[in-house]
């Protein structure tokens, strides 16, 4: 065997051992990110940031600490993804009630999709953004900070759409769109506590029913 021969005799030898250093350590064959993300989301619905550990976001999520950190990030920035996952998906009807042509009927949608979200048989009872900082201790702060902030981002949504409201006639002129924000997501965080500790889809909606029979009458003449 010459010297050409012999180099490429080993670098043949050294391929497997190259091929192992770059694979991901870890990470089981067939990984589906998505799918990870979408269990760890579970976790920390059901047991909110500070009670779901490591262990139990690895094992939901069928990876090991290593693959993780290296798809997601640490905890903190698991949850963060966890939360948009949550928003663009269970937490959605917020988005679809804007769309409403009436405030009323925003509100009203508003409140029964957070009813039927919090109690959707298959999933964990309440809601992710109000669950997962309940009892929260100073470690978890990142993650009761983002919360509060995302739910003050769902304030001002609503907050907006009843200024428009206003505007077009639809609330009367008096309607402060800011308290009336407010006033309906306090509602839908009850409604979410009440959820998770086990009332009934039909007790809730009946609380969402008397939340909304102050609401401003139409302005006369319009809608």
């Amino acid at each position: 065997m010459d010297a050409m021969d012999a180099s490429d005799a080993s670098d043949a030898s050294d391929a497997p051992d190259r091929e192992r250093k770059r694979a991901p350590v870890g990470r089981p064959r067939g990984f589906d990110a998505d799918e990870a993300l979408e269990r760890a989301m579970r976790v920390f619905w059901e047991h909110g940031y500070e009670g779901a550990g490591l262990t139990d976001l690895t094992q939901a999520m069928g990876i090991t600490r290593t693959s993780m950190y290296a798809a997601f990030g640490n905890k903190e920035a698991l949850f963060r993804k966890a939360l948009e996952r949550y928003e663009e998906g269970p937490a959605s009807y917020l988005a679809r009630a804007l769309d409403e042509p009436t405030a009323r009927e925003v509100a009203t949608a508003f409140l029964n999709g957070s009813v039927c979200t919090t109690t959707s048989p298959g999933r964990p009872s309440g809601c992710l953004g109000v669950q997962g900082s309940l009892a929260a201790g100073e470690s978890a702060r990142a993650a009761r900070d983002l919360l509060a902030d995302w739910r003050n981002g769902g304030v001002d949504r609503l907050r907006d759409r009843f200024r428009r409201a206003v505007d077009e006639g639809d609330l009367p002129e008096d309607t402060d769109p800011a308290l009336l924000a407010r006033y309906l997501m306090t509602v839908a965080n009850g409604i979410a506590v009440q959820a998770a500790g086990g009332a009934t889809r039909d007790d809730l909606r009946q609380v969402a029913d008397v939340a909304l029979r102050g609401w401003p009458p139409v302005r006369h003449g319009t809608r």
